[in-house]
């Protein structure tokens, strides 16, 4: 007979550089706080990091979508196409997977963040993202339709994110008129502002898929070595051991954890990083200033670093053009808003209280 006490609920992330996963921890301790027993599952890094932060955590494995990003960022969309049929199969596969979880581990709700095939029609399913509309150039209009007849499936859509203005993903996350049930939760971030003492006057945070988080890492190592203050470098590799290593003025870390990355952004003058949504809820958070690199191609991002900086708070450049004196845009801008919000998770997870 299922166990009624354990109230398993199944959360999932895609792959996709570390930020699906890393804004699903709030949310998995979250569960574990009202009651509830998360049981985690995605594939690669993401699951890798969920691990880690979740030891004592049931972790499932699910196919790879295999999404390749290419060296150059003009070639994506084409990347993504060529893609498409293993992505489906993918997708296909997870389905059934879950069909089964949802017998083997007497699930009694699914939260997927961006993971299309993981719903079920026995249990709540909730889709987690921040982008309603999808972008991808001149074919936004199609993409975005396809993303949201598929959101329509599920019983809700949960948008990190505020409805009214001011709010951190623009039209990304917002529509005139939406045909499904829509809730905007507010910002998720694992991290907390503290007023700890200045260690470090810039902050290096890579993130993102491969090759590109490789090839900005190579470039922003030599950029940084002509910084000539404190700089601390976090790759953002996750492997089965953290490594250090100091070169000159620069310390180096493959990857941290949520606490020792939380005092870290906060010991720092300022973060130089990737412009992902996830990325901007966290510094956001924490009331950081930042100077961003949007990902080569990934339209979310470079939409989002040209809304932020048209918004005054953050300055950006484009990979291939960043040099390190560039940072010193970053006193010309506000700095990201502290988002001073608290979610009401009890109210959240009443969806999954249903018989």
């Amino acid at each position: 007979m299922p166990d009624k006490k354990k109230r398993n609920i199944l959360v999932a992330p895609l792959n996709w550089g570390l930020g699906h996963a890393t804004r699903c921890i709030p949310i998995i301790r979250a569960l574990s706080e009202n009651g509830y027993t998360p049981i985690i599952a995605s594939d690669g890094v993401a699951l890798e990091i969920l691990k880690k932060e979740f030891p004592e955590l049931k972790a499932l494995e699910l196919p790879s979508y295999k999404i390749e990003y290419p060296k150059d960022g003009e070639d994506f969309k084409w990347k993504m196409i060529k893609g498409l049929p293993r992505m489906l199969d993918a997708i296909s596969d997870e389905k059934k997977i879950v069909k089964r979880w949802v017998r083997e581990h007497h699930l009694q709700g699914i939260i997927s963040d961006n993971r299309l095939g993981v719903i079920s029609k026995k249990v709540p399913s909730v889709f987690i993202t921040h982008q309603l509309n999808v972008l991808t150039g001149n074919t936004s209009w199609i993409t975005g339709k396809l993303h949201r007849q598929i959101i329509k499936k599920y019983t809700e859509c949960w948008v990190p994110d505020f409805e009214d203005k001011p709010n951190l993903t623009g039209k990304l996350g917002h529509l005139k008129k939406p045909e499904f049930d829509l809730r905007y939760i507010g910002p998720l971030s694992r991290l907390q502002k503290k007023e700890l003492p200045k260690k470090n006057d810039l902050m290096v945070l890579l993130s993102g898929p491969e090759p590109q988080r490789t090839l900005l890492e190579n470039r922003l190592k030599n950029e940084v070595k002509l910084f000539g203050k404190k700089v601390l470098f976090v790759k953002g590799k996750i492997e089965a051991e953290q490594k250090t290593e100091q070169c000159a003025n620069v310390t180096y870390y493959n990857f941290m954890t949520s606490s020792e990355l939380e005092n870290a952004i906060n010991e720092s003058e300022m973060v130089l990083c990737r412009s992902g949504y996830t990325t901007v809820m966290d510094l956001a958070q924490l009331n950081k200033k930042c100077f961003f690199i949007p990902t080569p191609g990934q339209y979310e991002q470079e939409y989002l670093a040209k809304k932020l900086k048209k918004d005054g708070l953050v300055p950006f450049a484009k990979q291939d053009e960043f040099r390190i004196e560039n940072l010193l845009e970053v006193d010309l801008y506000q700095g990201l808003p502290q988002t001073e919000t608290s979610i009401h998770w009890k109210n959240l997870f009443c969806l999954f209280e249903s018989e």
